[in-house]
């Protein structure tokens, strides 16, 4: 025996001391098990072992110093397990060490010096344990290092100047930990440098070039415009948070590749460059909280890509572009806390795609345009507040169905509140206060608990709010407004029956698809009047359910977060997806936002409801409605739940998929594909109804567009086509279903099915060799069903893996006919 493999089983308990008798072993991969205990000493005495992968476990215990005994060892990996204790220095002597992996874990002490012995080391992953001291300056000799991380520690001490001599080094990443001084001024000198990440630290001094960094949260120092080169590879610029001064270099413009540019929190002046309108790729700006002034240059509204934008405190000064059409990818506009004046733009009503849209502490005068009603998408908060705008409300502004958070406060406003506020039913926070309003105040439900200060002082407002003088004061109002409710309360309940009624037989009559757009503004009523999500009181809810976020509540991780279950004060379990905060940070960023909008926009019963989500620059997270046993994947993996899980309820859960599939392909206009079906991302609720999940890699599938995509999904599940062609389409989620059937009735993951008869396009096998043992066996009614489900998931994968002239015709049937399980299309009889 050479080589030991038993990786991704249930293996539990310690490793046997035993296993140091298998002299000749050269490999040994036990991860992604739930072995326990602690590393046996004895593996320092399989001296030819050349790999150990003892990762994502739950063993505990130091590393033993025997281990360096191991001379041919060329990688060795003990990531996410429970490791404590310090690094052994006697790891300094496997100098043949190609990979160390000890992220994870609960690691102490300082790093050994003897590390910087590992001259053929090219990646050291340190990061996220308890580590503290300084790093060696022995780490200069590790010549061949490519990727080196250490964040999430407790360093402390100067970045050692030896660093400059790391030419090979591609990844650097040293951010969360107390390290100070200057960093070495040759540290970008390797011309391979592509991440330098040092944010949270305490780093000062002038910066030297750049390629791609992140210094955010330093004490960095010097003229920015002075420091900058050119860089036209650089796609990320984060030095928010420092002491930079002087102005934004003109050099900027040659970085055409910059998808975010973050310098707030900083002490630059002058004025916006409209060099900066040459960065075709930027995505996020953010210039807030420096000495910035003169006018925002039209120039930038021809960034067409631009998500976040925020320009606050700063000293800006005249309008607001009326190209700010332009921007239609705007989800995120802040340009409060300045000297902005003149009107507000009706153009600014175009940027449809707004989430969040503050204006507030400025100069702006005339009236609030309607337009700004259009604003579908506009969710988190309009505040518009500390101004001089005037005239009355428009009406319009009660279509804003998604929105929370309203200031309209301190202000000249006039005339009445809109009765079409009383339609605002996501509204939790509404501040008129400071203005020359009167008559009634809507009552929105979600403001049913509003402060009085929220309405005074005004003109005569009145309302029945804790504060505000009841708009029928007198008996004779009373006696009157009770008669008028008494004629109108019959006529309003009969329309009532009638409407319903009418809607009914309009849902029944009409099968169109829907638009995602529109759903946003139809189906908004349902999507946060769950509860209260009322913004701060609920974040700070769920912060405080969580314990910030502690993994006590973790209850699952994916690729781009974690999940944990939080009970919020009302009793309410809601499940909470925290982003990662990662080096993948943009990409992360575009799977949340992906998913954020996703969701936004479309309501099916076998999707699993978003509550609402928080995008900040610490925490982004979304909450969505907790499914209390988890996915698919664990249920198979767990015997009872397995058992548990009858061959009816198995049935009835492909069914509500194909289903969820069935509505993001046919009714949604554009389709939606998710890219992504997997056993892992289908939830079960305690009924084992099933909920399809995680959108993160969700796409909306546009006619005018090639829709061609980089690969995305899980291996095993992405559709062939996808592959190699990489034009996402309806097909591949179709094929992902094929795959979670075989699995669901298999109980396992198809591969051998996959590797042998279907890639021959063979399905001649007896139903019973594959079907899962644990449940009690199906009587002939679910043996019929089970025949027909098998069928059709073979033949989806038959087809789909076929060429496409043998397919063109029968593919759309196929799609079609997903939106039910209970009959085989007739269409599919001759090829079974």
């Amino acid at each position: 025996m050479n080589q030991f493999y038993l990786h991704e089983n249930q293996i539990t308990g310690p490793i046997p001391p035993e296993i140091g008798n298998l002299k000749m072993l050269d490999l040994l991969v036990l991860l992604k098990n739930q072995i326990s205990g602690s590393i046996p000493p004895e593996l320092g005495n399989l001296t030819m072992l050349n790999a150990i992968f003892l990762s994502t476990n739950k063993i505990t215990g130091p590393i033993p110093s025997e281990l360096g005994h191991l001379l041919n060892l060329q990688n060795l990996e003990l990531f996410d397990n429970q490791i404590s204790g310090p690094i052994p220095g006697s790891l300094g002597n496997i100098t043949k060490l190609v990979a160390l992996s000890l992220y994870g874990n609960q690691i102490t002490g300082f790093i050994p010096e003897e590390i910087g012995n590992l001259m053929n080391l090219a990646y050291l992953y340190l990061n996220e344990n308890q580590i503290s001291g300084s790093i060696p300056k022995t780490f200069g000799k590790l010549h061949n290092i490519q990727e080196m991380r250490i964040f999430n520690n407790n360093l402390s001490g100067d970045l050692p100047q030896e660093f400059g001599y790391l030419i090979n080094i591609v990844v650097l990443e040293l951010a969360n930990n107390s390290l100070s001084g200057p960093l070495p001024a040759n540290i970008c000198s390797g011309a391979g440098l592509q991440t330098l990440n040092v944010a949270y630290n305490m780093f000062n001094g002038p910066i030297s070039s750049l390629v791609e960094i992140d210094l955010e949260s330093n004490q960095l120092t010097g003229d920015i415009s002075q420091h900058f080169g050119v860089y036209p590879q650089l796609t990320l610029m984060n030095l928010s948070s420092n002491r930079l001064s002087g102005l934004i270099s003109s050099n900027l413009g040659a970085s055409t590749q910059l998808v975010a540019l973050h310098l707030a929190q900083n002490m630059i002046t002058g004025p916006i460059p409209t060099i900066l309108s040459k960065l075709s790729n930027l995505e996020k700006l953010r210039l807030d909280s420096n000495h910035l002034s003169g006018e925002i240059p039209p120039e930038i509204c021809s960034l067409t890509h631009l998500y976040i934008l925020n320009l606050s405190f700063n000293q800006l000064s005249g309008p607001i572009p009326t190209q700010i059409e332009k921007l239609s990818s705007l989800g995120y506009l802040d340009i409060s806390g300045n000297m902005l004046s003149g009107s507000i733009p009706e153009e600014l009503g175009a940027c449809i795609r707004i989430q969040s849209l503050k204006i507030n502490n400025n100069n702006f005068n005339g009236s609030l345009p309607s337009e700004i009603g259009n604003l579908a998408g506009l969710q988190i908060k309009l505040d518009v507040s500390k101004n001089n705008l005037s005239g009355v409300l428009p009406q319009q502004l009660g279509k804003l169905l998604m929105l929370q958070l309203l200031n309209l406060s301190h202000n000249q406003f006039s005339g009445s509140i809109p009765s079409s506020f009383a339609s605002m039913v996501s509204l939790s926070m509404l501040d008129v206060s400071y203005n020359d309003l009167e008559g009634p105040v809507p009552s929105a439900r979600l403001l049913q608990n509003a402060s009085a200060s929220w309405f005074l002082p005004n003109k005569g407002l009145c309302g029945n709010f804790s504060g505000l003088p009841p708009c029928y004061s007198t008996p004779v109002a009373a006696h009157k407004k009770g008669k008028i409710l008494g004629l109108l309360l019959p006529i309003v309940l009969v329309m009532g029956f009638v409407i319903v009624a009418a809607i009914v037989v309009i849902i029944i009559l009409t099968r169109k698809k829907r638009n995602p757009q529109e759903s946003v503004t139809s189906e908004a009523r349902d999507l946060f009047s769950v509860w209260n999500f009322d913004g701060r009181l609920v974040f700070d809810d769920i912060v405080r359910a969580t314990e910030d976020f502690d993994d006590k509540y973790n209850i699952g991780t994916g690729g781009y977060g974690k999940v944990y279950k939080a009970q919020l004060q009302d009793g309410q379990l809601v499940a909470v997806k925290k982003l990662h905060q990662t080096e993948e940070e943009l990409d992360d960023e575009r799977r949340f936002r992906s998913e954020m909008e996703i969701l936004t926009q479309i309501r099916q019963r076998s999707i699993v409801r978003m509550y609402g989500f928080c995008s900040h620059p610490v925490y982004k997270f979304l909450v969505y409605d907790y499914i209390q046993h988890g996915n698919l994947h664990r249920i198979l993996e767990n015997q009872e739940l397995a058992k548990e899980l009858d061959w009816n309820k198995r049935i009835a859960l492909a069914t509500d998929v194909a289903q969820a599939i069935s509505y993001l392909h046919h009714e949604c206009s554009p389709p939606i594909i998710h890219r992504d079906i997997t056993s892992n991302n289908i939830l079960l609720d305690t009924s084992f109804k099933a909920f399809v999940s995680d959108f993160g890699t969700a796409r909306i599938l546009k006619p005018d567009s090639s829709n061609w995509s980089a690969l995305a999904g899980t291996y095993g599940y992405i559709a062939p086509e996808l592959s190699y062609t990489s034009v996402a389409t309806e097909k591949c989620d179709v094929y992902s279903f094929g795959v979670v059937v075989l699995e669901l009735v298999m109980d396992k993951h198809p591969r051998d099915l996959l590797d042998g008869s279907l890639s021959n396009g063979e399905q001649s096998m007896m139903v019973k060799d594959i079907l899962d043992q644990r449940p009690t066996p199906p009587i002939s009614t679910e043996e019929n069903s089970l025949a027909l489900v098998i069928k059709l998931a073979l033949s989806v994968m038959v087809i789909l893996s076929l060429s496409a002239t043998r397919r063109r015709n029968t593919c759309a049937r196929l799609a079609h006919h997903l939106q039910g399980l209970r009959h085989l299309p007739r269409q599919l009889q001759p090829l079974l």
